[in-house]
């Protein structure tokens, strides 16, 4: 993934990309019994450069303890992935889901360790939001800009053997936390699409 130094990455340009969007790709495998879950990417304009909104998880949950993520998880019996992210980021950090304008979906993942099949929503706010952390499933929500994560050095990709297969593993080193895993994959897509253009599927 190409590096963007300090350029600001403004939010009008993030939407023209985003609605240009096809619709998503799916994995062409899940691990058995996967269930369906949606996150919702929050993108905001400050000071002229695009913010995203990230969480840390709290500890005492069932899965994914203390990793940074974007606000989502399961579905409930007859609501769509849509619905779910916007209810989850309700649920989790306050955040109002009127105030959301959802231009895209991203390509689904399937996750391993928790057995779900992904699916990311791209929400844009027209301001900073006013977020309230559930101190039940999130320790802290704070946002950083697209340019931030472009730095030299942030980004770095490692390969691991999954079930026996080689694939990418993405790696966002931030200050005091590290993004990895499925949030990664997210963001390396996000990023990826509004520097070069589409990403390979072999990469999610």
């Amino acid at each position: 993934m190409p590096v963007a130094g300090r350029r600001a990455i403004g939010l009008a340009s993030v939407r023209r990309v985003l609605e240009d969007l096809g619709p998503p790709r799916r994995p062409e495998s899940l691990m058995p019994d996967a269930a369906p879950a949606a996150v919702l990417v929050t993108l905001f304009e400050e000071g002229g450069e695009t913010r995203v909104v990230l969480t840390r998880r709290t500890t005492t949950l069932p899965s994914h303890r203390g990793e940074v993520s974007f606000p989502g998880g399961k579905t409930q019996v007859g609501e769509d992935m849509r619905s779910a992210a916007l209810r989850e980021a309700e649920e989790e950090i306050g955040l109002v889901p009127d105030a959301v304008e959802v231009v895209a979906e991203l390509d689904h993942l399937a996750t391993v360790a928790s057995r779900f099949v992904l699916a990311p929503f791209a929400g844009l706010l027209a301001a900073r939001p006013a977020l309230t952390p559930n101190p039940s499933e999130v320790d802290r929500a704070f946002d950083v800009t697209l340019a931030e994560l472009l730095q030299d050095g942030v980004f770095h990709e490692e390969r691991w053997e999954i079930y026996g297969e080689e694939r990418p593993v993405f790696f966002f080193e931030l200050v005091g936390d590290t993004v990895w895993g499925a949030t990664a994959r997210i963001l390396y897509q996000l990023l990826t699409l509004l520097t070069v253009g589409d990403v390979p599927k072999d990469a999610l």
